[in-house]
Order: C-alpha cells, then sequence, then structure tokens
C-alpha cells in the first residue's frame, strides 16, 4: 500500500487495542471499538474471539476496519461473548511491507490453555529477548517486538495464564498496553511508567478495554476509569480484579497522546484532549504573538489549537485550508506526475478567504518539514501577504522509542537546526513553536515541567529517555550528552 506523500511528514502511532467481556457478539463490539481505534493505525487489524463450542477463533486483514469487519460472512466466524482486537501501524518488524503474520492479536495455546494478546507500544530490549528466546528453542512467527511476549508466556513456570502474563512482562522493558485474553478472561496492563493509554468501561453486563475513551463512546459504553500505570486487570463474570504485578513507579505518560495521537473527543489523565489542544493555542498566542489578519489552522490535527490561538490573540479564525476527507491512502498508484500534485490531493486552500491577508498557520508538528514547505508556497500562491507558522508542539528532535513512528534523527528538521534557521528553510516570515513549560501548563502542569522530575514522557522534545532504549543503543543510537 503506497504511502501518500503527505503521510511520509507525520509521525505515526502505532496501534490501537481493544476487548469486550460478557456482551452477545463480542466481536461485533470490538470491530466498532476498533473502528473508532483507526486514527491509531491504519495499515492492518486483526480481532480474536472465543465461543465454547468453537473455541478461538481470528480475522486477520490489511486495510481499513470498514472494509473488513463490517461484512457479516466475516463476522459470523467470530462468535462468543469474549473478543479482542487490534489496529495496526508498523513501529517494528518490515515497516511498508507487512506480513499477514504480523498483524496482531497474536495467539498461543500453551499446557494451561490458549490466550490471545494486542500490544500497543514498543518493547526497547526486543532484540535481546528475542535472541535469548531464539537460542532456547522459540520459534518465532512474526517480525514483530509483540511477539516476545507470548514466548516468554509459554516458558513461565506460573500454573495461570495471569501469572504468566506478570512473569513475562517484568522482563519486558520499554511502552506497552496490553490486552489478552483466555477462554474465560479479559485483561488489561499498562507499563510502570504508563506511556501509553488504557481505559476500562462498562457495557451492558459486561466490560470494556480500550486504547481511548471515544472507543468506549461508540458502543454505548460507561468510562470507568483508567487502568493505572503498573497495573494489570483480570475481568470474569465475576467482575474486575486489580494487581500491581511491578514496582510502583512515577507515572509518564506520552505528551505526544495530548498534542496529535489521541482523538480530540477522548479523555486522558481526567482531562479532554480538545480542551489541552484549544490550551496550546492560548499558550502560543501569549508567548508567540504576531499581528496578522487570520489564524488558519492546518486540517485537522491544527484546528483546536488554532481556536485557542484565534481566541486568545483575537485575530479571526478561518478556515485558509479545506482538507479533502475521501483522500484514501489507495487512492491512485503515485506517479512522479501524481507526486508533484503531493499536498493537493488532501488539502487545498481557499483562496477568497486567504488572498491579500497576513496569515498565522498552526499546525501540531514539524518532522521533516517537507509538508510544511509545500503548504506554505499552496498559501502564498494564493495571495497571502505573510505567513507565519505557530507550531503546538516543541520542536521535535528527538525519535521515539516506545511505539510511534518516527525517522531517523539526522531526518527530524529540528535536530540539525535550529528556531530561526528552520524558519529561513521554510521561507516564512516568522516559526515559533510552543515551549516544553507552556506545553506543560497547558496540559494541566500549572507550575510548567519539572526537570528534576518530569511528569510526562517528552523524549521526542527533550531526548530524555525515561526507560533506556537498549536496542537502539547496541545498534549505534546516541543518547543526548549530560549537561
Amino acid at each position: 500500500m503506497p504511502r501518500h506523500p503527505f503521510d511520509d511528514d507525520k509521525l505515526h502511532e502505532e496501534c490501537g487495542v481493544f476487548g469486550v467481556i460478557g456482551v452477545a457478539d463480542a466481536a461485533n463490539f470490538v470491530a466498532l471499538g476498533l473502528h473508532a481505534l483507526q486514527h491509531r493505525g491504519q495499515e492492518a487489524g486483526g480481532i480474536v474471539s472465543y465461543h465454547p463450542d468453537s473455541g478461538f477463533n481470528s480475522a486477520r486483514r490489511f486495510g481499513y476496519v470498514r472494509d473488513n469487519f463490517t461484512k457479516a460472512s466475516l463476522m459470523e466466524t467470530l462468535p462468543g461473548a469474549l473478543s479482542i482486537g487490534h489496529v495496526r501501524y508498523s513501529t517494528s518488524g518490515s515497516k511498508g511491507a507487512t506480513q499477514i503474520r504480523d498483524v496482531q492479536p497474536f495467539f498461543g495455546e500453551f499446557s494451561v490453555g490458549g490466550v490471545a494478546i494486542a500490544h500497543n507500544g514498543n518493547i526497547t530490549n526486543a532484540d535481546a529477548l528475542r535472541r535469548e528466546l531464539i537460542e532456547r528453542g522459540s520459534i518465532f512467527q512474526s517480525s514483530s517486538d509483540s511477539e516476545c511476549i507470548i514466548h516468554l508466556m509459554a516458558r513461565s513456570l506460573q500454573r495461570t495464564i495471569p501469572e504468566r502474563m506478570k512473569d513475562a512482562l517484568r522482563r519486558v522493558e520499554g511502552a506497552f498496553s496490553v490486552v489478552a485474553m483466555t477462554r474465560t478472561k479479559l485483561m488489561g496492563v499498562r507499563d510502570p511508567l504508563g506511556v501509553r493509554p488504557l481505559v476500562l468501561g462498562k457495557v451492558g453486563d459486561g466490560y470494556a478495554l480500550s486504547s481511548e475513551t471515544c472507543a468506549l463512546d461508540i458502543i454505548g459504553a460507561e468510562f470507568i476509569r483508567e487502568i493505572e500505570p503498573g497495573e494489570m486487570v483480570v475481568i470474569t463474570s465475576k467482575g474486575v480484579e486489580s494487581f500491581h504485578p511491578f514496582e510502583r513507579k512515577k507515572s509518564r505518560f506520552c505528551i505526544f497522546e495530548q498534542v496529535y495521537f489521541s482523538r480530540p473527543d477522548s479523555i486522558l489523565g481526567g482531562r479532554s484532549v480538545y480542551e489541552t489542544r484549544r490550551q496550546i493555542g492560548i499558550e502560543l498566542a501569549k508567548e508567540a504573538p504576531v499581528e496578522a489578519d487570520l489564524v488558519c489552522p492546518v486540517p485537522d490535527s491544527g484546528t483546536p489549537a488554532a481556536i485557542g490561538y484565534s481566541f486568545e490573540s483575537g485575530i479571526p479564525y478561518g478556515m485558509g485550508i479545506i482538507r479533502n476527507q475521501y483522500m484514501g491512502r489507495t487512492f491512485i498508484e503515485p506517479t512522479e506526475q501524481i507526486r508533484n500534485m503531493g499536498v493537493r490531493l488532501k488539502l487545498n486552500v481557499n483562496r477568497a478567504l486567504i488572498e491579500g491577508k497576513r496569515v498565522i498557520l498552526v499546525d501540531d508538528s514539524v518532522v521533516r518539514g517537507t509538508t510544511s514547505l509545500k503548504i506554505k508556497q499552496m498559501i502564498l500562491d494564493a495571495g497571502a501577504k505573510e505567513v507565519h507558522f505557530r507550531i503546538a508542539s516543541p520542536p521535535t528532535a528527538w525519535p521515539c522509542f516506545y511505539g510511534v513512528d518516527t525517522p531517523e534523527r539526522s531526518k527530524l528538521l529540528a535536530a540539525t537546526m535550529s528556531e530561526d534557521e528552520m524558519r529561513d528553510h521554510l521561507g516564512v516570515d516568522s516559526l515559533r513553536f510552543i515551549s516544553l513549560d507552556g506545553l506543560y501548563r497547558a496540559a494541566g502542569e500549572v507550575k510548567g515541567r519539572d526537570p528534576a522530575s518530569p511528569q510526562f514522557c517528552d523524549a521526542c522534545f527533550s531526548g530524555e529517555y525515561p526507560v533506556e532504549p537498549a536496542d537502539m543503543i547496541e545498534r549505534g543510537f546516541e543518547l543526548k550528552a549530560a549537561e
């Protein structure tokens, strides 16, 4: 599936996970939940269900949930009151050349019964674990880091699957939100730092686990609470049991979930994602004011911040760029001519609004800078007098190793250029990013970032990795020098 040129200049979330227990035709609920989590991964999806008569059943498909898991003929093959699912954007394994065997949930049959597992995040010591497991006789089916968890569970001497999972996850480093199922149990676990989200909901007489609250809404589930960092829940017909199998640590939730990845209608850490993004715009307007005629978002992720910037600055908000909602990733085989049209397939300038105006463009991030260059040119071609970029995140100068697909450090614009150099490179009248403190304030930390003990994981901005990326260091990645 060729990537559209516009997609190359965004950070891509890794995955979404969803599970349901205690409702008839649970797989149908999972399909709806995955549809709501599609923004977290568009490459492939999978669902596993369990029914006492037919045992475990699974379906894995490339492409969108709506194109696969809406067919009655397929959903009938996934019966039962217990089901989990996964949407994938590859972060480990063969990017862009995914095999169907890399698509989760993964399934394993142990002496104590079968287990299916779906993982959101990235294991930073997967290479070392994989080598050790292969030397001890494990046979891997996929190139995914998540498969390590199944093999570690298989080798555990514990008598129950939840105990085996605790055993396995104690050996894993990095970021993980896991949803798993046995014949009778739905399980959810978050890593000790709580880097990736996982929430619990009540649906009818049963329960749901989800990466985000917006997917609970779609199935009419009531949001109960977030799974705590380092917590494991085991849900059966008797209810929810909670365990804390890891040493307790201070939470380091991914702040980029607030900026970009999560849907604006989700609630994270008790806060509306939309409100946080609007607040980012307010902070940006205070930190980086500029005289202009129009505040315009780069759709869709720049919209709430642009609304906040307009509100705080008093400069009118306008939709100067219109997004084509129907631009699928496989719209057309991208020939060179089509590639050169680039962003125009997805975004078009509202010329009547832009012409003769001094325009503030609000975007969520600058990664490689290629899209920003094209958008700036489109705005100028439409007759704008001035173009000012305001970015709703600090400069992305470091790669993420916790489940986000980021380019190598050398390809990140902010890794090699200062803010002024980026402004000149993009050829705009001004360019300003929100400060790290400003971002923290927008996310509810009134005093800003605590440098001694940051409240979030912000490694992509600060270069301070809360879990050492052992595999990447072994491959030659250099950590930021101590100041």
